[in-house]
């Protein structure tokens, strides 16, 4: 893990791995929607049962990018790190997308179940203050014009918020929350019937290989950025 902290060595090891990760993610997205719309409904919930197999994974995943793009930060603050500011970065944007879509179908979902698009509750809130924090994140590092500056800054930034990634996770024990409790991993096993255990593990894989995919990709573009302005300053200060 550590030699690929060379970028070099990082970028050789990724150019097979990128497009095997974009294809096993389509492959498993497909796979994944098909067997979410062929799964049986629920006797209470209907159809609307379905948008658990979008918005289950897309909450783990703002969750797990947001793990990385933290322990990217501290790599990045402390041994000042090229590659991992560039990983903390990359994982801005898709780790937004997602929490974006887990808050959008969250209150679709909860509308029919709730009788209400939102309300304040601590899974609900917590998981907007992620989303916040993405975007801050990504608007602090826009907002400084020295990259370096406006790195440490986000880096800061980022660090701070892993302090909500266990209020988002244990809002639900914690708290009398409306939200309903972890059904998928828990104590004594998971309480969902096998019918939508699996194209709920099989989206799951999904999202994660199409997060593997993006943040892989965005990491190697970086990367290309920084070499081309470190070309251009070079050429700049030769000139």
């Amino acid at each position: 893990m550590f030699g690929l902290a060379n970028p070099d060595r990082f970028m050789r090891f990724t150019r097979p791995l990128t497009p095997v990760l974009w294809a096993v993610a389509g492959l498993l997205l497909v796979v994944g929607t098909w067997l979410s719309f062929t799964a049986p409904e629920d006797y209470q919930q209907g159809d609307t049962v379905r948008i658990m197999f979008v918005h289950v994974p897309a909450a783990s995943l703002g969750l797990m990018a947001y793990g990385a793009l933290g322990v990217a930060s501290f790599f990045s603050l402390v041994f000042r790190h090229v590659l991992a500011d560039a990983a903390a970065r990359a994982a801005a944007l898709p780790g937004a997308v997602f929490t974006a879509l887990a808050l959008v179908t969250g209150s679709l979902w909860g509308q029919p179940m709730w009788g209400t698009w939102w309300v304040w509750d601590a899974r609900l809130t917590s998981v907007l203050v992620l989303f916040l924090f993405y975007v801050g994140y990504m608007a602090l590092r826009s907002a400084i014009d020295d990259e370096a500056r406006g790195a440490r800054a986000a880096a800061v930034l980022g660090l701070v918020g892993l302090i909500n990634l266990p209020i988002v996770k244990f809002s639900v024990d914690w708290w009398n929350t409306l939200h309903q409790p972890a059904s998928l991993l828990r104590m004594g096993g998971t309480s969902l019937d096998s019918s939508y255990l699996a194209p709920l593990l099989v989206m799951m894989a999904a999202y994660g290989a199409l997060f593997g995919a993006v943040w892989l990709t965005a990491i190697r573009a970086e990367v290309r950025r920084r070499r081309v302005m470190t070309l251009r300053a070079r050429r700049a200060m030769e000139a």
